[in-house]
């Protein structure tokens, strides 16, 4: 305080100026002007009081934080870093609008000192600036949470989920089952039902189910994960590989969830993961509604201020996941897809194509261009298309004997029956197939009249085989009358013929 005191006097009393008094006093002329603006702005003047000790003087040059001691006014620095998050603010445009309310405030050059000294003094994963609505960004926690099987006992690890708008850092989280695509989709979807809106960009990890290649440049998207964001209008961002500062919004945002709610919950046994959620809800209200330390406000309140006004509105329709896999048709003209047998066009043997699989539909596309569908089954019966079918094929391939027997039945009665004892006897299906062929041949060859008698005169002779009723035909023997029984009693007399009067 004596260098103060000896800046003063020499200043109001000798009226020294300010480089001989900082020459005088080894101090440097700012600051000499530092002092010297101090005590203008506290109304001091020389002398000074006698009562006047260096502790009041203190107070008076250097009062406590939130005393304004410049001479020009100061914007409140909180409210213009929540401006600098909106779409296209600039710190020219808010100093304009500062110096409209206040014409003799600070000048542009002051003003962006001052704002970055202020944000000095925030956490580090708050110094970068978020526009509103331009980003969310995803990730998974790191510890996970058992919930034990009430008839096993078995211990079944469920996955955090976490979410977060840049802006406003409104936080979502659920827990499923697995980091697997299904899940991954589900996850998105229902946190863009919470947020009510969608963001412009998605910044999300390099897990497999999100990229299928990590690139610092060009990676590539998981067709699903694409697919939904198609849908939702957005952008697919994955952080850089091994930088995890692309994510750092969200890498706190964990670090929150595993403090705030994952860490309360831990004593608590769930016995359902919809019992694990509704509590991991009721603890994300609390959080989203906890007042921030240094900004006004809280994550909802700035979500509905800043954030939600600037999401993209949800679309109309309902998102339906939607898989997409790569596959090659085989010979046979099928291909497999989780344990069901699905046909293709018989053009597609041995070629690539890509599927697109829902929750009820597989289409299969060539070349951009869908060229079938099948409904989804958990069958072990092959879905075929007979429309799939080589020409030559697809009558085999749609065979059934039942339509085998009505055919017969329009040659005749006795042709159907013929028919219906071979294919009882038949053992595969290639054995009924041909036998329905060769009786189809005879009917073409000799006509379906002579087919009936021949089929007629073979059951009447107990024949059992298609080479006796080809034989019959051959020899015409089905245009002949059946010979007619004769039996004649003897009717002569012998003594060794007893007779039925030898019975009694």
């Amino acid at each position: 305080m004596r260098k103060i005191r000896q800046v003063l006097r020499l200043a109001l009393e000798a009226g020294a100026s300010r480089r001989r008094i900082a020459k005088s006093l080894g101090l440097s002329r700012d600051v000499v002007t530092d002092y010297l603006t101090r005590a203008v702005a506290a109304g001091l003047a020389w002398p000074l009081s006698p009562d006047l000790d260096d502790a009041q003087l203190e107070n008076l040059l250097f009062p406590p934080l939130g005393v304004n001691l410049h001479r020009k006014p100061e914007p409140d620095w909180a409210v213009i870093h929540q401006e600098m998050k909106r779409k296209g603010a600039t710190l020219q445009a808010l100093h304009e609008e500062f110096l409209a309310e206040q014409p003799d405030g600070i000048g542009y050059s002051l003003f962006c000192d001052r704002y970055r000294d202020w944000q000095k003094g925030l956490k580090r994963y708050m110094r970068q600036t978020h526009v509103a609505g331009e980003r969310a960004f995803v990730d998974y926690a790191g510890p996970t949470v058992g919930i034990p099987n009430p008839e096993t006992g078995e211990i079944r690890k469920a996955q955090i989920f976490v979410g977060i708008l840049g802006a406003s850092n409104y936080t979502y989280a659920e827990a499923h089952w697995s980091q697997q695509l299904p899940d991954w989709i589900a996850a998105h979807t229902r946190m863009f039902e919470f947020f009510g809106g969608v963001p412009q960009v998605v910044v999300c990890d390099n897990l497999k189910s999100a990229v299928t290649k990590a690139s610092r440049t060009e990676p590539k998207i998981h067709p699903a994960y694409q697919h939904l964001a198609e849908h939702y209008s957005t952008l697919i961002l994955p952080a850089r590989p091994r930088k995890p500062k692309d994510k750092a919004k969200v890498e706190n945002a964990v670090l929150i969830v595993e403090r705030w709610i994952l860490f309360r919950l831990r004593k608590r046994v769930f016995t359902s993961l919809a019992e694990l959620n509704g509590a991991i809800q009721e603890l994300l209200v609390d959080l989203n509604n906890r007042l921030f330390q240094k900004l006004p406000g809280s994550r909802r309140s700035q979500f509905e201020e800043i954030d939600h006004p600037a999401l993209t509105p949800l679309p109309t329709e309902t998102f339906e996941y939607t898989e997409f896999r790569k596959v090659t048709v085989g010979l046979d003209g099928r291909f497999e897809v989780d344990g069901g047998i699905y046909s293709a066009p018989y053009t597609l043997c041995r070629k690539p194509v890509d599927l697109r699989i829902t929750a009820n539909i597989i289409e299969i596309l060539h070349r951009g261009r869908r060229v079938a569908s099948h409904e989804r089954t958990s069958s072990s019966v092959p879905a075929i298309d007979p429309q799939h079918l080589h020409p030559a094929d697809r009558y085999f391939g749609t065979w059934s004997a039942d339509r085998e027997l009505a055919w017969a039945a329009t040659v005749g009665a006795k042709t159907q029956a013929f028919l219906n004892q071979l294919l009882c006897t038949s053992k595969v299906k290639e054995q009924g197939y041909r036998s329905a062929g060769a009786l189809k041949r005879m009917e073409k060859e000799f006509g379906a009249e002579r087919l009936e008698a021949a089929c007629t005169r073979a059951l009447d002779i107990g024949a059992s085989s298609l080479s006796s009723v080809r034989s019959i035909l051959n020899t015409g023997l089905d245009r002949q009358q059946p010979p007619e029984a004769d039996f004649h009693e003897a009717a002569f007399h012998h003594p060794n013929v007893r007779g039925s009067g030898y019975y009694h």
